[in-house]
């Protein structure tokens, strides 16, 4: 029990800490020199921060770029967390702003002790740096195949509303989507779902969009369908697999 006691009180003191100097702005680290670049890198490009903001609700840091993605889905979620949070609130990070131009680290090509926000511009222009790009090993395949790389498979992760086009809603976001926005709409459409699978037929309209989500798809037919094998061929397994249960 004491040895807990005392880790709270030594837990609780670094977040004390870590606010103190996140309220007080950049200061000096105590990590070395080698290590600083890595504390203000990107999580998502690993890269040093570019225009680096904040999402409000969890404090995690990213290049606005970076996460301009998570930013065109209806519920966006932190890439690191996965917390949910509100697009509105991701802000620009001005005191990380304000330390990437305080701190220098060491290029990790030429060693030169570059300002972190120097830092992308100096690497793009390093021949150290160039030089080990060039010499890193090509991707190879661990079993070689003549079979080209499929380019008409169709999208099954995200869909577009029948209704008002709205883009990048998975298929949870899309029943939601639908309720909150088209739950009065009488319009007969067809289901980007069904029409995305092997067996679906891209002309069928549903008198009743909703109706059809909510009963249709409460689950995500990626947990249960092997696309590579036919319909006929799905059911066999199924009955197979339900003699096998019993």
């Amino acid at each position: 029990m004491a040895m807990f006691r005392s880790f709270v009180s030594a837990s609780t003191q670094f977040r004390q800490q870590q606010q103190q100097q996140s309220s007080s702005g950049p200061g000096p680290l105590a990590a070395p020199p080698e290590a600083v670049e890595s504390q203000f890198s990107c999580p998502i490009c690993l890269e040093v921060y570019h225009k680096p903001v904040s999402i409000a609700s969890c404090g995690h840091t990213f290049c606005g770029e970076c996460l301009q993605p998570c930013l065109q889905v209806a519920s966006p979620l932190c890439p690191l967390c996965r917390v949910p949070f509100d697009p509105k609130k991701v802000e620009r990070s001005s005191n990380v702003e304000k330390q990437l131009a305080s701190y220098k680290a060491p290029c990790r090509g030429c060693s030169k002790k570059v300002s972190l926000v120097k830092m992308r511009s100096h690497i793009s222009s390093c021949s150290k740096v160039q030089e080990q790009i060039a010499n890193c090993p090509k991707f190879v395949p661990v079993v070689p195949t003549s079979q080209p790389i499929p380019s008409n498979i169709p999208n099954r992760s995200t869909f577009v509303c029948p209704f008002c086009g709205a883009r990048n809603l998975d298929q949870q976001e899309l029943v939601k989507h639908c309720m909150e926005n088209h739950r009065n709409d009488p319009n007969k459409v067809v289901c980007p779902v069904c029409s995305a699978m092997p067996w679906g037929d891209p002309t069928y309209k549903s008198s009743n969009f909703l109706q059809h989500l909510l009963h249709r798809h409460k689950f995500s037919y990626d947990t249960f369908v092997d696309y590579s094998i036919d319909e006929e061929a799905a059911l066999q397994a199924a009955l197979a697999l339900s003699l096998a249960e019993n």
